[in-house]
């Protein structure tokens, strides 16, 4: 299991991730916020107030939206190699 353990906002929708596996990562979450609860953090403002949920070791914001460790994991890696293969 993944866990996020440190978050910082890069760019708009871009967050360096310090993940479990002691991996640091940029990852992209613009199209990953779907749905009615990311309406707030789709905006860039909104999408600033995201932190770490201590208890879910993930990415969150202040309106109880989240997503999955290793959803952004995963998409970390993926985005890490089509950079180094792009």
């Amino acid at each position: 299991m993944v866990w996020v353990e440190r978050a910082e906002l890069v760019r708009d929708f871009v967050v360096r991730v310090a993940f479990s596996t002691g991996e640091v990562l940029d990852v992209d979450l613009r199209d990953e916020l779907h749905g009615e609860v990311f309406a707030p953090v789709r905006e860039p403002g909104g999408f600033a107030l995201l932190r770490v949920e201590p208890d879910a070791e993930t990415i969150s914001w202040p309106n109880g939206a989240d997503l999955a460790p290793e959803l952004v994991y995963d998409l970390a890696k993926r985005q890490q190699a089509s950079r180094s293969t792009g």
